[in-house]
């Protein structure tokens, strides 16, 4: 069994940031995605990437803003939507 598309968004903003979001529910639960979920929310101008939401495998959740990664925590699928776009506002 496959990977379903659950989300995408595209999105361009009227300040030049780009916005990609996908969310995919996974065949079952893995020890990097006990969430069941693998996703890459991703803010870039220009093709460089301002901030990204991902939990690659072998990694777990995690986020990048600039050149900086860090632990993200799960606290839910909305939740994690909205604090992506709550880390591109703060871009302003």
């Amino acid at each position: 069994m496959k990977a379903v598309l659950i989300y995408r968004k595209t999105e361009i903003r009227p300040d030049g940031i780009q916005l990609e979001m996908v969310i995919w529910q996974l065949p079952a639960p893995t020890s990097d995605r006990p969430h069941g979920l693998k996703y890459r929310l991703w803010a870039g101008r220009n093709g460089k990437t301002l901030v990204r939401y991902d939990n690659e495998s072998g990694k777990g959740d995690h986020k990048h803003v600039g050149r900086t990664e860090k632990p993200y925590v799960w606290q839910g699928m909305s939740a994690l939507v909205e604090n992506f776009l709550n880390d591109v506002e703060a871009l302003k």
